[in-house]
């Protein structure tokens, strides 16, 4: 009876006590599954992180790039931008260029245009030597100034050519043939240059010499004492003779050297 008593008491015991343990074991599992979800969640975000983590990265690489990039590209424009400046102030000094040219051959053009009648006048004037070959050169000069095809340097250039062959004339002696134009006849004879100081001719049979005067304006016949000097002036001018002293007058007046 008492024992009976003592099961009936005990079955609500091990009830109460199963009831803990049974109830433990369910706040486990429930605990464990708590734990794995936050594993799991912890795995997705540390997946996450590192994702993160790698375009984080990537972007960084690329920010880098875009900034080396933009970097080069200022770099480049600045050199542009100085190159265009340079090119504008280029343009500029052109333009001003350009302008004083347009002014300059409004001025030079009748400068050379006046360069060339006084050359003209001054070969009219000069004594008799060459005549055919210089006023030749005049006249093109002529032809030159009314060509649209040759540029003003050049026409400047051949006029200045021009005077210098007319300067060098003051310089040298010559010998060469040519007519002897005259009041009484009209002679092939040998003419003898002394610079621009004397003109003087001699026949082709070295019978008569003459002088050119430059006051009368005409051509005076000289003593056979002068046949010889001048002979001898045409060989050193003709290099067949080194230079030597020569006696030859300067001016024939009345007859008399």
């Amino acid at each position: 009876m008492q024992l009976k008593q003592t099961i009936r008491r005990g079955w609500p015991l091990a009830l109460i006590i199963a009831l803990p343990l049974t109830a433990g074991a369910g706040a486990l599992d429930e605990a464990i599954d708590t734990q794995v979800e936050t594993d799991i969640a912890a795995q997705e975000s540390q997946e996450k992180i590192d994702n993160l983590a790698d375009e984080t990265t990537d972007m960084l690489a690329e920010y880098r790039d875009i900034l080396r990039q933009t970097q080069s590209l200022k770099a480049y424009n600045d050199q542009l931008e100085q190159l265009v400046s340079s090119q504008r102030d280029e343009l500029d000094s052109i333009s001003s260029q350009l302008a004083n040219i347009e002014t300059t051959q409004r001025d030079i053009v009748p400068l050379m245009t006046k360069m060339i009648e006084v050359l003209e006048q001054f070969v009219a004037l000069d004594i008799p030597f060459l005549q055919q070959e210089r006023n030749d050169r005049i006249v093109a000069l002529k032809t030159m100034m009314g060509r649209a095809d040759v540029s003003i340097s050049e026409k400047y250039r051949r006029i200045m050519e021009a005077y210098q062959v007319e300067t060098e004339y003051g310089r040298t002696i010559e010998a060469y043939q040519a007519d002897l134009d005259s009041e009484t006849d009209n002679r092939t004879v040998d003419f003898l240059r002394i610079g621009r100081v004397s003109l003087y001719y001699l026949t082709l049979d070295g019978r008569e010499a003459g002088v050119w005067d430059a006051e009368s304006g005409q051509w005076q016949t000289l003593p056979d004492n002068y046949l010889q000097p001048i002979a001898d002036g045409l060989k050193v001018a003709r290099k067949q003779l080194p230079p030597d002293l020569m006696v030859l007058p300067l001016k024939a007046s009345g007859g008399e050297q």
